[in-house]
């Protein structure tokens, strides 16, 4: 293996010597072969590297020796790579973007599943958020919490149920262990910022990707999901396929909405923007009176962009997906956002179909 490069003097070409003695100019006859070669008296300058293996120096045909590229063949050699680079880059972030739609198309398919699993257990979706005036004993719980045992969570339900017993104020941890904890199914991988736990005004939280719909707003009470809700199969005269029960939105550009465990959201106790959300959501909230009072519609959004918060959208191009009261999931672009009001409503008996 080669140590370090020397530079050295050789006299005769076409002689087979050891590298390690090459300190020096050698003066050793040329083969009888090479006395026609006037470059065989020639000394020539090389770089050689220090080895104690054999090496031979021969002449090109102009009678030079050639030991690397030159400058402008390397910089030809590094442009070629940077267009194969960037016209790779696009292709890659595109199987990356198809890749993360589809795993959250099937986090959503199994949290629809969950969701009815629950109905068929209690004979009726959870509620968007539990309150009850204070009465219930799970205050301010979210509906994904609900849901757990659902999602192969059993142990987390049965730990918050016991943090519960022990102190109904969930943003005590511990006990509420689950408010920094990260279930990935509640998640969409576009998301970096959701795969672990952030800070947030002095808590230490983990987030959903999915809010449930609670209507057109944290006032109507007229969709699947919302405070203190108890909505049927048999209350969603719309029909369960053309019916919203659950939507993407990343959390708040400073984790402050989108807590999964539970959660005040913009105004106790309704935990919108926390866990619900409607599809004319408006702004009622004290933190964020900069923001326009909307109604919000479904939108493309920036993570940087604290209003943002009261209005679908996600991190995948061109749209969002969306969990349907059937447990079926699909793909709504933003030119939608004008059928949005009729498919957050469970019975407004509008005439509608779902965008191909």
């Amino acid at each position: 293996m080669a140590l370090f490069a020397q530079e050295v003097l050789i006299a005769n070409v076409g002689t087979s010597i050891p590298i390690w003695q090459a300190t020096q100019v050698q003066d050793v006859d040329c083969p009888p072969c090479l006395l026609s070669l006037a470059a065989c008296k020639k000394k020539f300058r090389v770089q050689m590297a220090m080895s104690t293996e054999h090496f031979e120096l021969w002449p090109n045909k102009t009678g030079k020796l050639r030991a690397a590229f030159t400058l402008l063949e390397l910089l030809v050699v590094i442009a070629i790579i940077g267009v194969l680079i960037a016209l790779a880059l696009p292709a890659v972030q595109k199987v990356r973007a198809a890749a993360n739609r589809t795993e959250c198309t099937n986090n959503l398919k199994q949290v629809g599943l969950a969701l009815h699993q629950y109905h068929g257990s209690h004979r009726v979706f959870p509620p968007g958020v539990s309150f009850k005036d204070g009465k219930d004993p799970f205050p301010h719980q979210s509906w994904l919490a609900k849901v757990l045992p659902y999602v192969e969570q059993q142990e987390l339900w049965r730990l918050t149920q016991l943090a519960y017993q022990q102190e109904p104020y969930f943003i005590v941890n511990p006990p509420h262990i689950g408010l920094d904890f990260v279930v990935a199914v509640f998640t969409c991988p576009a998301d970096s910022r959701v795969s672990s736990g952030q800070e947030s005004r002095g808590y230490h939280v983990a987030f959903t990707s999915y809010l449930g719909c609670e209507g057109l707003n944290l006032n109507s009470g007229d969709g699947v999901l919302y405070v203190d809700s108890r909505v049927r199969i048999q209350d969603i005269v719309d029909g369960t396929s053309n019916t919203i029960m659950v939507g993407e939105r990343p959390p708040g550009h400073d984790f402050w909405y989108g807590w999964w465990y539970a959660g005040y959201g913009q105004r106790k106790p309704t935990g919108s923007g926390d866990m619900v959300l409607g599809a004319r959501e408006i702004n009622d909230s004290i933190d964020l009176q900069s923001c326009p009072v909307g109604p919000y519609e479904f939108a493309p959004g920036k993570l940087s962009e604290p209003c943002d918060v009261f209005h679908f959208w996600s991190l995948h191009p061109g749209g969002a997906n969306f969990l349907m009261a059937d447990a079926s999931v699909h793909f709504l672009t933003y030119d939608a956002a004008p059928l949005m009001p009729a498919l957050a409503t469970r019975a407004g008996r509008e005439v509608i179909a779902l965008p191909d």
